[in-house]
């Protein structure tokens, strides 16, 4: 009984904190997104009317809350799969024992992480600049078409991607370097002793052991890919033609351009229960195939 009084009162600071600075906002912000909330609200709270579900109906008849959600859909489903690819790549090349100065190469490549995004967004619209961009320069010179590759709508959310993936990759990388560093080289010792080549070592002896880290690792992509916000707003500002306006940039709109904070308190609840979604359903998929 002692024990467990003590565990509580170590821990209470830290669930004053969490209950403080997280749990109450999280249901005021619900609050309000079941009311009318708008500058006029925020003027004098007696303009203020509850209104239900009224805003999250208004959202999924709203042809631009589907856009948003088809654009941000879009991000996730290609710049996952490529930004996962690209860690384990880059993992697998700095965790091989033909590497030289491994330490160097983790560094290099989980730069990109801790530089500053609107920094290096900016330095990417002049890298993809129709006409003095070094990567329509590049491409010419293969013979290559120039292409407007934040100004058409069929390339800006491409551009963003490759950006993105550019940006995040090194975090996934490291995560999967400290996960290749655990698994016993005496799996690789054994599967090289009964003729394994090096493909056979990787589907059957290191996928298996990264597929823990390796849902770990999509887990978190997904949820921070969902939260795309700072890649359109610097580089495209949603254009062109709404073609990467994210639904976390509606949000934006709705809240600090026009003002409608209720709906943009509803935008993030359904943003949340979409992510969390997904999350179940990965975690099912997997556990079912770990049982299979």
């Amino acid at each position: 009984m002692k024990t467990g009084l003590a565990g509580w009162v170590f821990a209470a600071p830290a669930l004053l904190i969490i209950g403080v600075f997280f749990f109450l906002p999280v249901l005021a912000a619900f609050a309000v997104s079941l009311t009318d909330f708008d500058l006029y609200a925020l003027a004098d709270l007696r303009n203020l009317r509850f209104v239900g579900l009224e805003n999250y109906a208004h959202l999924l008849n709203s042809r631009e809350f589907w856009r948003a959600l088809g654009n941000t859909s879009y991000f996730v489903v290609v710049g996952v799969p490529l930004s996962l690819a690209a860690s384990l790549v880059a993992a697998l090349l700095v965790n091989s024992r033909l590497t030289r100065l491994p330490g160097l190469f983790r560094t290099a490549l989980f730069a990109p992480v801790v530089a500053t995004l609107v920094a290096v967004a900016l330095v990417w619209r002049y890298l993809l600049h129709t006409r003095y961009g070094l990567i329509n320069w590049a491409l010419a010179a293969i013979g290559v078409h120039t292409i407007d590759w934040l100004g058409d709508p069929h390339w800006a959310m491409p551009a963003i991607i490759l950006f993105a993936v550019w940006k995040n990759f090194g975090y996934n990388m490291i995560i999967f370097v400290a996960a290749l560093q655990s698994i016993p080289a005496d799996l690789y010792e054994a599967a090289r002793l009964d003729g394994a080549s090096l493909w056979q070592e990787f589907t059957r002896v290191t996928l298996p052991m990264l597929r823990p880290t390796l849902l770990l690792v999509t887990i978190l992509t997904v949820a921070g890919y969902f939260q795309l916000f700072a890649e359109p707003y610097v580089m495209t500002e949603g254009g062109p033609l709404q073609s990467t306006v994210s639904v976390l940039y509606l949000m934006y709109d709705q809240g600090f351009k026009w003002w409608n904070l209720g709906s943009a308190s509803a935008i993030a609840f359904l943003l949340f229960l979409m992510v969390l979604g997904i999350t179940m359903l990965e975690v099912r998929l997997v556990g079912r195939r770990d049982e299979a």
